[in-house]
């Protein structure tokens, strides 16, 4: 068990989950520096391969991307458990079993994270085509935030991806002496 749970005096399956404000608000942090990770790997794939339009090699760029978007998390989370976002509002990401997050718990969680985004994203799309109204693929926006969706409904207030890759988020308020 790991100092965090330790501190907390509680099973870690059984630990609630920081509230939902902080987590949409390390979310938003957490974009803003995905937009730097997608920015410096999006530039290494165009110098390497001399691409001059984001359409060139379309398919290998989203591949690239999803990989460099998953080292940036993975390697966060080997580290120190926490993104920077994370540090900022004190969340931890940490083994449901309290020991250390094992590298297939951390892939786990990065898939599972996009699965309810895209999936919210493939119903705006499909619904913008059944209805025909264009307008209606305005509320891709919101098709991030269907992460939150389980949150009501899981032991905890946990993410999904969370309960697939047996890990939580847990509070990293510094210790009170």
């Amino acid at each position: 068990m790991d100092h965090t749970t330790a501190r907390l005096g509680r099973s870690p399956q059984y630990v609630p989950a920081p509230a939902r404000a902080r987590r949409f608000a390390s979310m938003m942090y957490e974009g803003v520096l995905l937009f730097g990770v997608v920015f410096v790997a999006g530039y290494l794939l165009d110098t390497l391969t001399q691409s001059r339009s984001d359409l060139t090699l379309r398919h290998a760029r989203q591949v690239w991307l999803f990989l460099a978007i998953a080292a940036y998390f993975v390697l966060c989370w080997r580290r120190s458990g926490q993104t920077l976002p994370m540090k900022a509002w004190n969340i931890r990401l940490i083994s449901a079993d309290g020991g250390q997050l094992s590298m297939r718990q951390m892939i786990v969680r990065y898939v599972c994270m996009w699965l309810l985004p895209v999936g919210a994203a493939i119903v705006v799309w499909a619904l913008a085509e059944i209805i025909g109204w264009p307008s209606v693929r305005m509320l891709i926006v919101a098709a991030p935030f269907a992460v939150f969706l389980p949150t009501w409904f899981i032991l905890g207030g946990q993410f999904w991806h969370d309960k697939m890759a047996r890990t939580l988020l847990v509070d990293a308020l510094p210790h009170k002496k």
